[in-house]
């Protein structure tokens, strides 16, 4: 089910997904997300929300990188995702988008349920 999340702390509307996603799934702020990833793109010599930066970022907190079969690569979206993952803390990557998903809800400021997912990153359980 969608749920409306926006942790930016202006409540403003842009684009900061990736900030966004990785709060709600890490339980961190957006300020601090934003911080440790420009901490990261600094290191190297990136921007914030660059797939390299976000993706050491989460590595580096627990998360482990899934790629989806490319068997129907348009058809498998945010909300089927989130029915055939009813528990688990996710990031989802459309290509051009990120969206949080925990224990299949997924938080975003626009229903972005019909997006199609190319990867995820998922919360290891250890």
């Amino acid at each position: 089910m969608y749920i409306y999340y926006n942790a930016n702390p202006c409540k403003q509307i842009v684009d900061d997904c990736v900030i966004r996603a990785i709060s709600k799934v890490a339980g961190m702020s957006w300020e601090d997300v934003y911080v440790n990833l420009a901490e990261e793109g600094l290191e190297q010599c990136d921007i914030i929300n660059s797939n390299a930066v976000w993706d050491r970022f989460l590595r580096d907190i627990g998360f482990r990188k899934r790629v989806l079969p490319n068997t129907c690569p348009a058809c498998y979206t945010v909300k089927m995702f989130c029915h055939e993952h009813p528990e688990g803390e996710y990031v989802l990557a459309t290509g051009s988008h990120a969206v949080a998903a925990i224990d299949g809800d997924y938080y975003d400021i626009f229903d972005s349920g019909n997006e199609t997912v190319a990867y995820f990153y998922e919360k290891e359980v250890f």
